[in-house]
């Protein structure tokens, strides 16, 4: 390549030098700034990250910098919106509201007054085993403490278990072997 006189250029060690069409991004490496730069002629592959002090495009260094300096400023412009927001939505709720709120909440589960169906399922992920209730007369179904279920529905919950339950018992070769070599 011929040597340019734009002053958007970076010297090789060969003495060519190279036009800086822009400057698109900008890191530090090692305590140094670097940039990334597109090359007048070439393709985005050929873009390079070139230290500062190897560069000689004031402009468009000073250009980019200027863009980056408005996006941050837009950014925590931003972020401070952003937390206002959240301020403005974490404000203490009036009391004559949170009483409507706790009035309107449905009863769930056993205040239900529904009559227990059947134990669809259980989990024991908030710390107490729970039951997945089904109620008698909708398709609805509640997690219930098993506590509770014990007494107000044992024979549902008896019924549960003993679906899941499993019998193991010996085989017809097991009853042999344990009957002619006895411990």
């Amino acid at each position: 390549m011929s040597k340019s006189k734009d002053s958007s250029a970076a010297e090789t060690e060969g003495g060519e030098e190279f036009s800086v069409e822009k400057v698109l991004d900008r890191r530090v490496v090692k305590g140094k700034v670097e940039y990334f730069l597109k090359w007048k002629g070439y393709s985005n592959e050929d873009n390079t990250w070139e230290p500062e002090e190897n560069l000689d495009c004031p402009d468009l260094i000073a250009q980019f910098e200027d863009q980056r300096k408005k996006k941050e400023a837009a950014a925590i412009g931003k972020r401070h919106e952003d937390k206002e927001q959240k301020k403005r939505k974490s404000t203490p709720v009036p009391t004559n509201t949170k009483k409507r709120m706790t009035e309107e909440k449905k009863p769930e589960g056993f205040d239900r007054n529904l009559e227990p169906e059947r134990i669809i399922g259980a989990t024991d992920s908030s710390g107490e085993l729970m039951f997945l209730m089904k109620w008698k007369g909708t398709d609805d179904a509640d997690l219930v403490p098993a506590r509770i279920a014990n007494e107000k529905c044992p024979q549902i919950v008896i019924k549960f278990y003993e679906e899941r339950l499993t019998w193991h018992s010996p085989t017809h070769d097991e009853e042999n072997s344990s009957k002619a070599d006895p411990e």
